[in-house]
């Protein structure tokens, strides 16, 4: 880095690194620091994408964040720190402005357990935040929804209320007060956020208790009303959370950003449904997403001058605009534009990926490496491609609410009236895994679309659950469903097939064949007009005597090639190879006559660099609403909620699997059903707290007290009886009435389930049903 404009060192091999303005300086932050912010400092942070999924072009993200009682010469200080470290680091970094309890989605990724706002500032003669630090007392308000932060609030019950979660820190003991409105997803993540700062501030060695408001557990209520005093009267209700007009987020308008003479301009140019060619690469533009975010985009041949003002431009469109002065800003290079402002698009034009400049500057193509596949994980990750295609594969067509098989040599052929299941085989790493695609045609019934789940479902049962199933529409099939059928997927229009070919072609039939090898190639039958044709492309139009290969003017090699391939799939006639300009009389009269069509050149498009995203569902008065996760994980699929997962499609189409996480075996820093709690002995005065220890625990939980009001921890077990056969009001507090048989012990689920708790989850979900009815565990 620049020493001369005070830039630190960075470390690329991180992920993420973190300064604090101090005394006008960037200093950095311990790494057991992370995600602790002093209210009256600014912060900067930097996200440098690690995870195989990203790519070398891949965009880094670089943050400053404003405490609410920050300074202004510290908020300047951050921004020219961050102009800085973007000129530095180059036009792949999206930039972002935070305000303290508004941060974007992208700021709280990378604070998995949640944020810590902290009081006052941070003396230069003080660590950030001070490891093993006992000798501490403080009460934190956490708000536990999707984004989890905790802020510093009075030494007092004046500070509680019933619907959000408080952690009373006193050193070697924090409890954790949970209001009686919190839901067990909130529990569950305050106490992921609990156990964090016991083990990078204490430790681990700290002891952790639980009360649930209007619960009685005794010992930890004998603790906070020793540090708190007596509680009087009743707690008053939460504040409501400020919900976002989604109405008013979907008003999104563009204005151009330029400079006339000495005045600054801001022109508004569109409102929605807004188009990429809207923004020219000589110029800046502000996007305005209703008030909710302001986002400005910067062309590739934009000024210097204009780029470093593009904070105190979007800020000053802020205050112009009346809109609160937390609103976030994003500042999105050409080039290097995230997936949210793309979205905001009618259409985008996606990057190629595997497109490489020759000698001369044109743009070529790279054909794609298959055997790159197994070496290269992040490769197949990113092309949806499990193996090159190569396995098993089995073929049915749903007739009369069943599946028919489909020989082998119709394999690929499909027809628009119909659906079809096609169930692949495969191995990885010595092990048969399965894939059974649902294909459904776009002219397909009602009654053959259901009839398609219920002969998947019962494919599912006949191998045990063992299927992964995958939905497939026409024209959007995934790369691996094509690499399966080695280009030969053919899709005929109407229930005419297969079972036509061979016969006279009464009436003419065009094909349009699209891909450039057998791992991205499929041919669909459009309409048999001139219309449907592209100099870009290849057709195949099939009449009673002729199959006129149509190779357009833009098409290549590849593509001729495939086409010569396929066309045995689709006709057994003569064939006869035509160039566009060259066309014989009769194959105009075949599509009823010339007709314009799209005449640009251009090179076919490949698999886009799109990564996936993963979104929360949730519902606010009535309306569906998305939240995304940024830079997931596993672990962001929470067993409380409906997930989406969008992983994109060829065709600019987005392929949407509803994900609903399963219950597994969860730790404690994961969603559990069961909070624990801990028995701690009764004390006088606070000077005790520090030096309790505890008791002698049996059978994972303390001798002391056995109460069923206590919550369990995941790791202990209950007596058969406690659970068999037990209504669900009948259950032990915490225990989730659709796991019984989670809390045995590994010896009673033996003796009583015959398996082990390994084994027993490795089954399928509908056999783990069964026995758990049988059994009286349901």
């Amino acid at each position: 880095m620049n020493n001369n404009k005070g830039l630190p060192a960075i470390d690329s091999h991180r992920d993420l690194h973190i300064w604090i303005i101090e005394n006008l300086k960037m200093v950095p932050v311990p790494e057991k620091a992370y995600g602790n912010f002093f209210e009256k400092h600014c912060y900067i942070i930097l996200h440098i994408p690690q995870s195989p999924k990203a790519t070398q072009e891949a965009s880094s993200d670089l943050h400053y964040w404003i405490g609410k009682e920050a300074s202004t010469e510290a908020e300047g200080a951050a921004s020219t720190f961050v102009q800085h470290l973007q000129e530095e680091l180059g036009d792949r970094t999206v930039q972002h402005r935070e305000v303290q309890g508004h941060e974007s989605e992208c700021f709280h990724s990378y604070f998995h357990p949640g944020v810590i706002y902290r009081k006052g500032g941070l003396a230069s003669d003080v660590k950030h935040v001070e490891t093993n630090m006992y000798n501490i007392q403080r009460l934190l308000h956490i708000k536990a929804r999707k984004h989890v932060s905790a802020t510093e609030v009075e030494l007092s019950w004046n500070s509680f209320n019933k619907g959000d979660i408080f952690l009373l820190d006193l050193g070697m003991v924090m409890i954790q007060w949970n209001g009686s409105k919190t839901s067990i997803s909130e529990k569950s993540r305050g106490l992921v956020l609990t156990c964090s700062i016991r083990d990078r501030e204490r430790g681990g060695r700290a002891q952790i208790g639980i009360v649930d408001d209007g619960v009685e557990v005794t010992d930890p209520t004998h603790i906070m009303e020793a540090v708190l005093g007596c509680r009087v009267g009743s707690l008053h209700a939460a504040m409501p959370t400020k919900s976002i007009n989604q109405l008013q987020k979907a008003n999104v308008r563009l204005y151009h950003v330029y400079e006339k003479g000495k005045d600054l301009v801001i022109q508004e140019l569109a409102t929605r449904p807004l188009t990429q060619d809207l923004l020219q690469e000589e110029d800046c533009y502000i996007l305005d997403q209703g008030g909710f975010k302001i986002y400005l985009w910067q062309g590739r041949m934009s000024n210097v001058e204009e780029k470093k003002a593009a904070f105190s431009r979007a800020v000053g469109f802020i205050r112009a605009k009346g809109y609160p002065t937390y609103t976030n800003v994003e500042v999105v290079n050409d080039g290097a534009e995230s997936a949210a402002f793309k979205q905001l698009f009618r259409t985008w034009t996606r990057e190629l990926g595997r497109k490489k400049l020759d000698r001369t500057g044109k743009s070529i193509q790279v054909k794609l490496d298959v055997g790159k596949l197994h070496s290269q994980p992040e490769l197949a990750a990113q092309l949806r491609m499990v193996d090159d295609g190569s396995g098993k594969v089995e073929m049915w067509c749903i007739q009369d609410s069943r599946r028919q098989p489909v020989d082998s040599k119709h394999h690929g052929q499909l027809c628009s009236s119909n659906c079809y299941l096609v169930l692949y085989t495969y191995q990885k790493l010595g092990r048969i895994q399965y894939i059974l695609y649902l294909w459904q045609g776009h002219q397909a019934t009602e009654e053959e679309i259901k009839a398609l789940h219920s002969n998947a479902e019962e494919l599912d049962h006949l191998y045990q659950g063992a299927l992964v199933q995958e939905h497939v529409t026409v024209g959007s099939e995934p790369p691996h469903f094509l690499a399966i059928f080695q280009g030969q997927l053919v899709i005929f229009q109407g229930s005419t097939g297969h079972h036509g070919k061979g016969q006279p072609a009464s009436v003419p039939r065009l094909f349009h064949v699209q891909g450039t090898d057998g791992y991205n190639t499929r041919t669909m039958e459009v309409s048999a007009r001139a219309s449907s044709l592209n100099s870009s492309e290849v057709f195949l139009l099939v009449t009673a005597g002729v199959c006129y290969l149509w190779f357009g003017k833009g098409c290549n090699g590849d593509q001729r090639e495939m086409a010569r391939t396929v066309v045995t799939v689709i006709s057994g006639n003569d064939k006869e190879t035509v160039l566009e300009g060259q066309e014989p009389p009769h194959f105009w009269e075949a599509l009823g006559g010339r007709a314009p069509y799209p005449s640009s050149k251009r090179l076919p498009e490949e698999a886009a660099s799109f990564q996936p995203r993963l979104f929360e569902c949730s519902s606010q008065e009535g309306c569906l609403v998305l939240s995304e996760v940024v830079f997931f994980r596993q672990g962001d699929l929470d067993k409380y909620d409906i997930m989406l997962l969008d992983t994109w499609q060829e065709n600019n189409q987005s392929c949407e699997e509803v994900v609903k996480s399963g219950v597994s075996h969860l730790g404690t820093e994961s969603a559990i059903s069961g909070i624990p709690a801990v028995n701690l002995p009764a004390i006088k005065d606070t000077q005790d707290i520090s030096e309790m220890e505890l008791g002698p625990r049996v059978g994972g939980r303390s001798a002391s007290n056995s109460s069923s009001s206590v919550s369990l921890v995941d790791s202990e077990s209950l007596p058969p009886e406690r659970l068999r056969y037990r209504a669900v009001e009948d259950l032990p507090q915490g225990v989730d009435p659709t796991r019984k048989e989670f809390y045995l012990s590994d010896a009673d689920f033996q003796d009583i389930f015959g398996k082990s708790k390994k084994e027993f989850y490795g089954m399928a979900k509908w056999k783990q049903q069964q026995e758990k009815k049988k059994l009286g565990f349901f």
